[in-house]
């Protein structure tokens, strides 16, 4: 089992939204088995595509744990204020290396 990173990128679209899901979002990423691990707000591009405003890594134990938050029946009713919160949302989920030698091999 090897822990994976959430990378969360977003605009906040609906501030109430939001604030619905992020009030007990953190409780219940930590109940899955994740962690927020950083926390931002955009300060300036440097290369790239559109910005976003808000960046979130969360470090999960596991994918299977990151799966079970998203896919939990008990928070079917959370999920939607994420969605409905947020504006140009990217999700991806990298896997934890010691470092970057496993890329070149």
């Amino acid at each position: 089992m090897s822990k994976v990173y959430a990378l969360n990128l977003f605009n906040v679209a609906n501030k109430e939204e939001y604030l619905a899901y992020s009030r007990r979002s953190a409780q219940e990423v930590q109940a899955h088995g994740g962690r927020v691990v950083a926390l931002g707000r955009f300060r300036q591009a440097m290369t790239g595509g559109p910005r976003r405003e808000v960046m979130i890594v969360v470090e999960w134990e596991s994918k299977a744990a990151f799966e079970s938050y998203c896919n939990d029946p008990r928070l079917a009713d959370l999920h939607p204020h994420r969605v409905n919160g947020t504006a140009d949302y990217l999700w991806h989920l990298f896997d934890k290396l010691e470092d970057l030698r496993p890329l070149f091999k």
